[in-house]
């Protein structure tokens, strides 16, 4: 019999890095008598698993062994699979489970009311039929809001942060970050030929619904301009910094990266779609946007490049690579110990566990005052000194 049989999954959009959480738990675990049951898609495997139907269960289910995650860190993605399931706000009852009775409630957004339901009873049993003495979920801030309620429900959890918009609070660093800001970097670095040739005004657009990480840290390494969730921007001074900036280049451009989620005053982003399982619904394309009102009131021409999933594709670079590694060793470390209810992160540049966080706090926000230069739309390059290496703290 193994010590303890660990559950892992992976929840929400993928990046790269999560293989290697993956890869050092299972390892890990063979060296320490831990047996590990890959749960596939996320929460979705804990709520549409039907114990009763082995189809169900190969569908969901994967014995995790050295075999077959030996070469999986090579690779981005998740061999485990994912989706945005809230089992909590469940917007129809898979198959297997129609007729029963759950708890239910009646949420209005955006004008439209729907029923929802709580099978959070059914991810117990689950959890209760595969034999699983732990659960390691990897997720952003959605995941593990839900991570946070199988604790406070007595489900031994560990969990791990990852996304690319490092929006999680409790921790400096996020899975996914670094390789998100090498690709951006790389892709507007190519970028600057075209729009150069072109002398034109390149507009990116970067993830990021309510934080602005992923845009003022590119801008940063990249020095140009950005704009962010956490503050709207004068549109008619941002048109002007960008004219002034094309003038002075000697290829006669200039270049601004946003944040999905960034705007201007006076100008309130419109969003499409159904919602997903945690509310979210897409954003128009504020690069777009920005795009035509430069044409508008310049008649200057633009090239907008949407750099979204490209950035989480494709395999990690050393940094998600080595912080990957670290934080599923810190995950299973922590199982071992017998505790709950904790997180693996960096505060103030040093790895250690913290609490998951309270999903009522939100994501984690740039904070403007000391790290976005409002006049200029920029970040702050000042006052660096004495901070951990991703310049800002948990």
């Amino acid at each position: 019999m193994p010590a303890k049989r660990i559950g892992i999954l992976t929840g929400g959009g993928d990046v790269p890095g999560l293989n290697s959480v993956i890869k050092e738990v299972t390892y890990r675990s063979t060296e320490n008598s831990c047996a590990v049951v890959g749960i596939r898609r996320g929460w979705e495997g804990l709520t549409h698993l039907n114990l009763d139907d082995p189809a169900s269960r190969s569908h969901y289910v994967m014995p995790l062994d050295r075999e077959n995650t030996r070469t999986i860190d090579r690779f981005g993605g998740t061999v485990l699979h994912s989706s945005r399931t809230n089992p909590a706000k469940m917007k129809s009852l898979p198959e297997y489970l129609k007729g029963r009775e759950f708890p239910k409630v009646e949420v209005t957004k955006n004008g439209q009311t729907s029923t929802v339901y709580d099978i959070s009873s059914q991810v117990l049993k689950n959890v209760e039929g595969l034999g699983l003495d732990y659960l390691i979920a990897i997720g952003g801030d959605d995941t593990l809001s839900y991570a946070a309620k199988l604790h406070g429900m007595g489900v031994p959890v560990v969990a791990v942060p990852k996304t690319m918009d490092n929006d999680v609070r409790g921790t400096e660093y996020c899975i996914g970050f670094s390789t998100a800001i090498t690709r951006a970097t790389d892709a507007i670095n190519r970028q600057r030929t075209t729009v150069g040739s072109h002398e034109r005004i390149g507009i990116f657009r970067v993830f990021g619904r309510d934080a602005g990480y992923t845009a003022l840290y590119t801008a940063y390494v990249a020095s140009i301009r950005c704009c962010i969730p956490e503050y709207n921007v004068d549109l008619e001074k941002l048109i002007n910094i960008l004219m002034v900036d094309k003038q002075h280049n000697p290829s006669n451009y200039s270049l601004v990266i946003l944040s999905e989620g960034a705007q201007w005053q006076g100008f309130e982003l419109r969003e499409y779609g159904e919602a997903d399982a945690f509310g979210h619904r897409k954003k128009e394309n504020i690069a777009e946007s920005l795009s035509e009102e430069i044409k508008r009131r310049t008649r200057e021409e633009t090239i907008v490049s949407d750099l979204t999933y490209d950035l989480r594709s494709g395999d990690p670079d050393f940094v998600d690579k080595l912080i990957a590694s670290t934080f599923g060793t810190m995950a299973l470390d922590t199982v071992l110990e017998g505790k709950s209810g904790l997180m693996a992160g960096l505060v103030n540049g040093c790895y250690t566990m913290v609490p998951i966080p309270d999903p009522k706090l939100g994501p984690r926000k740039v904070e403007v005052a000391t790290m976005y230069n409002t006049e200029r739309y920029r970040p702050n390059y000042a006052n660096k000194t004495g901070l951990p290496i991703f310049l800002t703290r948990a």
